[in-house]
């Protein structure tokens, strides 16, 4: 009796030769016959799943975004019971391009948006909606924390997401040029995270947790 295709891992294993090879080549070299050898398929397969080059390129930053979500995810589990703002710093230091996975997240989310600029093929893509959807996330996280009394006074919440995701991308692109180094690009994330929360209140949170030596 045949197998039934397993669609999900034959869509992601398209995405993933998608992704070696622009990691190898750059986006624009990118073409349906590439992605179909370096995935080992025919082009037919890559077709069939992937109408066209436009489509393909929309599925492997989808495919590069669950996965980004799912690291995410995998920090949090590596935190024993994380503050609102341990949540907020998981996800906005996932975004950094600090290793392999995340550099290629980068490179391809920048390389998409540059390409759409002048191709009116991709401008026509969703590709903005997985931006979005980055954005809800972080903001959903930044509620979380304001309704803990963790956020210092007077922030918005939806215009905090914002600009954390535009500062974000902006110092990962400085990282990817070389232009200052990962500790650096930390070193600003930590400082602006420490206008946005309460900081006052989690330093006397962490004084009253500090364990004290009775007098001799």
């Amino acid at each position: 009796m045949p197998r039934t295709p397993d669609h999900a891992a034959r869509r992601a294993q398209i995405a993933d030769a998608l992704v070696q090879v622009a990691s190898r080549e750059g986006l624009h070299a990118v073409t349906m016959r590439s992605v179909a050898a370096a995935a080992n398929v025919s082009l037919r397969l890559v077709q069939y799943y992937f109408q066209n080059k436009e489509q393909l390129l929309i599925g492997a930053l989808q495919h590069l975004e669950q996965q980004s979500h799912h690291r995410w995810a995998q920090r949090l589990t590596e935190l024993p019971a994380p503050s609102p703002r341990a949540i907020v710093e998981a996800f906005l230091f996932e975004a950094l391009p600090t290793d392999e996975p995340s550099r290629v997240f980068h490179l391809l989310g920048t390389s998409y948006a540059i390409l759409a600029m002048t191709d009116p093929r991709l401008a026509e893509q969703p590709f903005i909606s997985g931006v979005d959807r980055l954005e809800e996330r972080l903001a959903g996280a930044l509620a979380h924390a304001d309704a803990e009394g963790e956020l210092a006074p007077g922030i918005d919440v939806a215009i905090e997401a914002t600009r954390l995701v535009t500062v974000t991308n902006g110092l990962g692109t400085s990282v990817m040029v070389g232009q200052r180094t990962e500790e650096q690009a930390i070193a600003v994330l930590h400082y602006h995270l420490d206008q946005v929360f309460n900081t006052q209140r989690a330093t006397a949170a962490r004084a009253a947790a500090k364990p004290t030596r009775n007098s001799a």
